[in-house]
């Protein structure tokens, strides 16, 4: 009885993963094979091996190893502090709270603070630096990406440091080992599980953006992510589209069974 019970409860979770998981992904693949005038064809998977997309791959992977590299250094030391001071649910409400809002609405809301006439460009004239060309340039993008992402980061970071026994510091101290020698050999390698799994949540959502590239980056910043917006709602090449959207799940199924394996291993 129990076993059909636990059965029934399985359907709307399989039925969920079929038709928003699976199916999207066949059609995906389904139109990979299809050229713009809807004929048959593996054209698409040879011109995805030219260099100008294997230059944008190259490029989508550089941005986002740079992206989760600096989340990762801003949301270590975040985290570390987050459980070693008092109100942790209160920050970690504040850390989640800019989740809440539309991805979109940020965007914009950095266009205003970047731009020639912003807040940073007029701080920057008020303490006599001068206004820079701030906004569509490379650090933008890296700097709004990672202000996106931090929260991502943080809280399986957050979540194994405050698994983690505090005794084994303590251990460690008495033993003679400095506080770098301590977080170097027990407090790291304790919480790496948390930092894998940040770095997945981070670097593979980064690998294809698309929003950001153009409304920060003003298409200076060339993605998969961007390439497959402009096939499908530009150049109207779904099937060399879908081509990108394949390899882009293939890296990123990759990236998960390897980081996962690793994960498993230091566990």
């Amino acid at each position: 009885m129990r076993a059909n019970m636990r059965n029934l409860y399985l359907i709307p979770y399989s039925l969920w993963i079929l038709l928003f998981v699976i199916a999207p992904v066949v059609l995906i693949a389904y139109y990979s094979f299809f050229d713009v005038e809807g004929q048959f064809t593996l054209a698409n998977y040879a011109k995805f091996f030219t260099p100008v997309y294997l230059q944008m791959t190259l490029s989508s992977f550089w941005y986002a190893l740079l992206i989760t590299f600096f989340t990762l250094l801003i949301a270590y030391p975040t985290a570390y502090l987050l459980t070693r001071t008092k109100h942790k649910q209160l920050w970690l409400l504040l850390i989640i709270l800019p989740t809440w809002i539309n991805l979109l609405l940020k965007a914009y809301a950095f266009l205003g603070l970047f731009g020639t006439y912003g807040t940073v460009n007029s701080f920057l004239d008020f303490v006599g630096i001068g206004a820079k060309q701030i906004l569509f340039t490379d650090f933008s993008f890296v700097f709004v990406a990672v202000y996106i992402f931090i929260p991502f980061m943080i809280l399986p970071i957050y979540n194994a440091l405050e698994e983690m026994n505090p005794t084994l510091i303590d251990a460690s101290r008495d033993l003679g080992a400095s506080a770098w020698t301590s977080f170097r050999r027990v407090v790291f390698p304790l919480t790496l599980s948390g930092v894998v799994a940040g770095c997945q949540a981070v670097f593979i959502p980064s690998l294809s953006l698309f929003m950001i590239t153009r409304l920060i980056a003003g298409n200076r910043v060339i993605t998969l992510g961007t390439a497959i917006e402009q096939h499908f709602l530009v150049t109207q090449d779904w099937g060399m589209g879908a081509t990108i959207a394949v390899f882009l799940i293939l890296a990123m199924a990759l990236v998960m069974i390897v980081s996962g394996g690793r994960g498993r291993v230091i566990r």
